[in-house]
C-alpha cells in the first residue's frame, strides 16, 4: 500500500527567519535513513514557497493560471513523503515519528492519503 503524507506546517506564529535547527536536521536525517533502510520511504521533498507557485484552475471550460501567492491563509503544503507500507497503521506510525521529531515549537498537520491503484 502506498501513502502520501502531505506536510502542512502552521507558520502563522513563527518568526520570518524560521527554519529547521541543526538538531531537527540531524534527527530528520536519521529517521529518513531508517525509513529508507526499512524499505518504506519511496520519495520525500520539501516544496518551494507558495509565492513561487501557481494554481491552474478549470472553470466553464476555461483554464486560468494564478501566480502565487495564491492563498490568503498561512496554511500550505510544505513538503511530502511517499511511503509504501503493509498497513495504514504502519504509515500512521511513521507519520507520528515524523511529527514528534519537530518538538514543542512546531505546529503542523500531516494529511495521510492512500494512493489509488497500483
Amino acid at each position: 500500500m502506498r501513502y502520501l503524507l502531505l506536510i502542512r506546517p502552521d507558520i502563522s506564529d513563527l518568526p520570518d527567519d524560521w527554519g529547521p535547527d541543526p538538531r531537527l536536521e540531524e534527527e530528520m536525517g536519521a529517521l529518513l535513513e531508517e525509513m529508507t533502510k526499512a524499505g518504506v520511504l519511496l520519495d520525500t521533498a520539501g516544496l518551494r514557497p507558495p509565492e513561487e507557485g501557481a494554481v491552474l484552475r478549470l472553470a466553464g471550460g476555461e483554464v486560468t493560471v494564478l501566480d502565487g501567492p495564491y492563498t490568503e491563509s498561512k496554511e500550505f503544503v510544505g513538503g511530502y513523503c511517499l511511503l509504501q507500507t503493509r498497513t495504514r497503521d504502519e504509515a500512521v506510525e511513521w507519520g507520528i515519528r515524523f511529527l514528534r521529531i519537530h518538538g514543542d515549537d512546531w505546529r503542523m498537520d500531516l494529511e495521510l492519503r492512500e494512493l489509488d491503484g497500483q
